[in-house]
């Protein structure tokens, strides 16, 4: 009896590392190649995925408007509940876009707008790399988010109704 108290934990440790997968070897990656690796990969976003979302709400009409730019320079706006449109930036316009968002002092643009709304103004919502930025009328535009909304498509963010 003692000698099944004394193995009784150990075995009950070993059935745990086998059954949670602990003792095992890493699977091998998806891509087939056999070999696994733990380091870092320089992450390339595919074309199609989104580089930057600008949202537009307010103004005296009301809007709410959804400009999507992929990295591709494919673009997506969509008016209230209206059917999207669709374009695409140059290749020089997609690279200025990219640019104003990379730049250094646009990381360092205030998150929230830290004064009062103006009436009947717009809010603006920029979404880049998982971050994002309100900003709306009537607050000083930085520089760098100014930037920015002069490289989006015509020139700045979609206000029209």
């Amino acid at each position: 009896m003692e000698h099944v108290k004394r193995y009784g934990a150990a075995a009950v440790l070993a059935a745990v590392v086998v059954v949670t997968g602990c003792a095992q070897a890493p699977a091998a990656p998806p891509d087939g190649s056999g070999t696994s690796s733990t380091a870092p990969r320089e992450e390339r976003p595919a074309p199609r995925e989104d580089l930057v979302e600008v949202v537009v709400s307010g103004g005296f009409a009301g809007v709410r408007n959804k400009l999507v730019v992929r990295h591709d320079g494919s673009w997506t706006l969509t008016k209230g509940s209206g059917e999207p449109t669709t374009g695409r930036m140059t290749p020089e316009g997609v690279a200025a876009l990219r640019a104003a968002l990379e730049d250094p002092a646009f990381a360092k643009v205030p998150d929230r707008p830290s004064g009062r709304p103006v009436a009947d103004g717009f809010e603006y919502a920029v979404t880049y790399a998982h971050r994002l930025v309100l900003t709306r009328d009537g607050e000083e535009r930085p520089p760098a988010l100014q930037r920015v909304f002069d490289a989006l498509p015509d020139g700045g963010p979609p206000t029209a109704p």
